[in-house]
């Protein structure tokens, strides 16, 4: 690996409605970029590829605050950020679509030869197959989606899923792909690793015919399961690249994941992450290491 490894996430920034039993979350910024920069600055210095409305900018630049975050390929329009809306039931997120013009604007940039690793997060699916052809140098490059788009739009999910490496969805997101048996669909799909994420029942990683799992941090509370699942894949892979990179460091790196989203969740939208320490996340992977020690 390279002396100074580079990671990068393309993504939304999204301006989120979660409506739950007794409460509403209206236009509370969130959207897959930040939910994973925000975790994997934790480990390491992380740069954004992301377009967002002009009045939101400074939204963002303060939810930022001083971590390691490079917003160089950030890209401002004159046009309302990215909306998305949720009806939270039982610890999840029911997806109930989204307001996505400014990706009709939106002509992605990511870094001129880029070779580090990548992680293009759900954005609408014909900006997701732009970046993944536009990151195809990327060491690794790793996606998910989101189920309204993979309903909508399936051809287009279909592509990002055939150019990945990597690929993280939940178990519905999985049951919309066509996924049946998770380590087939991995075979079917040329894909390194697939990860399927099971809320409460925590994370599965398959590889090369073995699952490793990660359970979840049960005993935390758990507020917004918004970016939970972003955060997954920003504390996996930021941990993996910066202990190597190596074949098998994936099954540790996938403890990291785990205990970035435990700490998302805490909070209102990105809340708890943006105020979340290096420090803390170490004594939540240790809290998640020892369920690992107690299943096996």
């Amino acid at each position: 690996m390279p002396d100074s490894p580079e990671l990068l996430v393309a993504g939304s920034i999204a301006l989120d409605t979660v409506e739950g039993a007794s409460t509403r979350i209206e236009d509370e910024l969130g959207g897959s970029a930040l939910y994973f920069a925000l975790a994997a600055s934790l480990i390491m210095p992380v740069s954004i590829a992301a377009p967002v409305g002009v009045r939101d900018v400074q939204r963002v630049r303060d939810v930022i605050g001083a971590r390691p975050i490079d917003i160089s390929c950030l890209k401002v329009f004159n046009v309302e950020t990215y909306r998305w809306r949720a009806q939270q039931h039982q610890d999840r997120n029911i997806d109930l679509g989204s307001q996505d013009s400014i990706y009709d604007l939106w002509d992605p940039t990511v870094p001129e030869g880029f070779n580090g690793w990548a992680f293009v997060g759900s954005v609408r699916p014909d900006r997701q197959v732009q970046l993944v052809d536009r990151l195809a140098g990327a060491r690794m490059l790793a996606a998910d989606s989101m189920i309204s788009y993979i309903h909508s739009r399936r051809d287009e999910a279909f592509a990002v899923l055939s150019r990945s490496r990597w690929y993280f969805c939940n178990h519905e997101e999985f049951a919309a792909l066509g996924g049946e048996e998770p380590e087939g669909f991995r075979q079917r799909w040329a894909l390194d690793g697939l990860v399927v994420k099971m809320g409460p029942r925590g994370v599965t990683a398959y590889v090369d015919g073995k699952s490793v799992h990660v359970p979840a941090a049960l005993g935390r509370p758990v507020v917004d399961t918004t970016g939970g699942g972003d955060a997954v894949a920003a504390g996996m892979l930021a941990r993996w690249l910066t202990t190597g990179g190596q074949p098998g460091g994936f099954a540790e790196a996938l403890e990291w994941g785990v205990a970035c989203a435990s700490l998302t969740i805490e909070g209102i939208g990105l809340r708890a992450i943006a105020k979340a320490t290096p420090g803390q996340l170490a004594d939540r992977v240790a809290e998640v290491r020892e369920l690992v020690r107690r299943a096996s």
